[in-house]
């Protein structure tokens, strides 16, 4: 049986905080590979910032060092907005062979009685649950807890930077951040 986290996201942009809490997963649960999943458009979100093409771009970047890390298009290829269930219902079908650890946040712990279909998915995956600061893991829901150091970076945090013209670099790969610069993005 293979093993398999999945990191979901808008990755607008991708920035070191998922590549730590990916790896430090990946590690902490034996898992073979981690597999992040773009969203087309998040439901639970405005929509994203950049386009999908100039969102995936950033990501392909930002996991190239690593060969453990992989990118599965499923959200981006079903168009508009997509909810794990649908999502992991169809991994779940085209992969029989393996187990798939998701990968949530503690803002996403918490929101976990609102997500569609929350009884059925968690008889489908098992849930992986990292700390944020500012939110907590404690849920009824059975999650395994992965300590993993607390880097308070997000996305809107660092598109909010840019848009301020102040610097990103450390908190984004440097492939990234060449990335963004190059094609001056959320400017």
């Amino acid at each position: 049986m293979r093993r398999i986290g999945i990191l979901g996201g808008t990755f607008d942009p991708p920035h070191i905080g998922h590549l730590i809490i990916a790896e430090e997963v990946r590690n902490a649960l034996n898992l073979e590979e981690i597999w992040f999943i773009p969203t087309y458009e998040p439901p639970h979100k405005e929509k994203a910032a950049m386009k999908v093409n100039m969102r995936l771009a950033m990501l392909r970047k930002a996991i190239e060092a690593n060969s453990s890390f992989h990118i599965n298009t499923i959200e981006i290829d079903r168009l508009g907005k997509s909810y794990t269930f649908d999502t992991m219902k169809a991994l779940t079908q085209m992969h029989k062979d393996t187990e798939f650890y998701f990968i949530i946040g503690g803002d996403m712990v918490e929101y976990l009685p609102h997500w569609y279909k929350i009884d059925e998915l968690q008889d489908m995956i098992s849930f992986v649950g990292v700390k944020r600061p500012g939110h907590s893991l404690d849920t009824p829901y059975n999650i395994k807890e992965v300590d993993i150091p607390l880097i308070d970076i997000s996305s809107s945090f660092l598109r909010e930077r840019l848009s301020k013209k102040e610097s990103i670099r450390y908190f984004v790969p440097d492939p990234v951040y060449t990335f963004i610069k190059e094609n001056k993005l959320y400017e």
